[in-house]
């Protein structure tokens, strides 16, 4: 169950978030690190 949300949120994730990894991760603004750490913790417990 838990893992199948994960994979949901990760597809919501995929279609409304930008993606932010052609960027230099130093020069991020503070909602951007923001962002980056989300996608981060969907994917990891997607998988």
């Amino acid at each position: 169950m838990r893992r199948s949300f994960f994979r949901l949120l990760a597809r919501l994730n995929k279609l409304l978030l930008p993606k932010l990894w052609d960027k230099d991760l130093l020069r991020l603004n503070g909602m951007q690190k923001a962002i980056v750490a989300w996608r981060y913790y969907v994917t990891r417990n997607a998988l």
